[in-house]
């Protein structure tokens, strides 16, 4: 008979296999296919969306001067262009320039000693080659020597730049006026497909007359840029690699 946990493990064998098969069966299914682009969808539908809350300044209510074309809070005389309302287009200039490098340093020296000796025992310390080894001395019966060094080097350098243009697309008007955006762009060129994912949150101020804004003027910013196809699986490692990577110790 097999024990409960010799038969657990083969079920979870038996799973991990399944679901690596239905995996690879995908992946064989699109051999010689260029990868599909995700469809056109409205990101305030999609699974996981939230909207976003913010601390929120106090409600000014609008006020119209007699004879005066001018309104309270507009930012402008004539309407502009710009993106205001939800379901608008901004363009977003994307520009990432990171650079950091980190140099650490560590060194520590430790020296310690330590003896006793008896010469004078109260008069047993001529019967001490009975008890220990006939060459014992009753000066140095003990002595320890103690010596540790450690010396430790880091450094790390970084150095990431990314230049593009995405469009945008209002999701949400918050209540003192700013703009939560967010924007998807898909390029595919062969049987590679490189994303670019914009969100966060902008002021109407910061958008430019051409309707554009600068990604250093994105609160809240997330920005991903990757890929998937045959380039991304033959860079990645395979899955079995990464759970071996996970599982050993050493």
């Amino acid at each position: 008979m097999f024990s409960r946990r010799f038969l657990r493990r083969i079920g979870v064998l038996t799973l991990a296999l399944g679901l690596a098969a239905c995996g690879a069966a995908d992946r064989l299914a699109n051999v010689g296919r260029a990868p599909a682009l995700s469809a056109i969808e409205d990101p305030t539908s999609q699974a996981g969306y939230k909207p976003v809350r913010m601390p929120m300044p106090d409600a000014e209510p609008a006020a119209f001067a007699s004879n005066s074309l001018w309104r309270q809070g507009s930012r402008a005389f004539f309407k502009d262009q710009r993106a205001a309302r939800v379901g608008d287009l901004v363009t977003v200039r994307v520009r990432v320039t990171d650079q950091a490098q980190f140099s650490n340093q560590t060194r520590r020296s430790r020296q310690n000693g330590e003896n006793l000796g008896a010469e004078g025992l109260m008069g047993f310390e001529t019967r001490l080659d009975r008890i220990l080894p006939d060459d014992v001395r009753g000066d140095a019966l003990v002595g320890i020597d103690s010596d540790s060094t450690s010396r430790g080097e880091g450094s790390t350098r970084r150095s990431e730049q990314l230049t593009t243009n995405v469009a945008a697309v209002v999701t949400q008007l918050l209540p003192n006026g700013n703009l939560v955006i967010e924007g998807k762009q898909e390029i595919r060129v062969n049987f590679e497909v490189r994303e670019l994912i914009v969100a966060g949150v902008v002021r109407p101020e910061d958008i430019e007359a051409d309707n554009t804004i600068d990604s250093t003027k994105i609160a809240q910013a997330r920005i991903a840029y990757g890929g998937r196809g045959h380039l991304t699986d033959v860079q990645q490692p395979r899955y079995g690699q990464q759970v071996m990577d996970i599982l050993l110790p050493f």
